[in-house]
């Protein structure tokens, strides 16, 4: 069971995150005052990538919990950080993104870690 649910954490949490950067590099740059925050507010409602990526979030937070109640926090912390990995890849197979061959050895380290904490 602590398998499924910190593949739930770690897909939904990737989710989340692509989609908040790719509405981000579309919407561009958005600043926010004191009078500016209702109107950042109403944008945000109304895009679907944005909700969409609070839900997966509200998913990722909620399979989270579930997975501290049947693993120890000592495993379920640095495991999903298996987030990283997935997101690296995909950021640069969906975004585009350029991902340096020093960011690739960190993710590919963090692989390790993950695959050390498995055993």
């Amino acid at each position: 069971m602590k398998w499924i649910l910190l593949s739930i954490v770690v897909a939904a949490t990737t989710a989340s995150d692509l989609l908040q950067s790719y509405q981000m590099k579309r919407g561009g740059e958005q600043s926010a005052g004191a009078r500016g925050l209702m109107q950042l507010l109403r944008r945000i409602s109304r895009n679907r990538y944005l909700i969409l990526s609070i839900v997966c979030l509200a998913f990722s937070f909620f399979s989270f919990m579930a997975l501290i109640q049947t693993a120890p926090l000592s495993f379920a912390v640095p495991a999903s950080a298996g987030s990283f990995i997935v997101e690296t890849i995909l950021a640069k197979v969906l975004l585009k993104e350029h991902i340096s061959a020093r960011r690739g050895f960190g993710a590919f380290l963090v692989l390790c870690g993950i695959v050390l904490l498995a055993r």
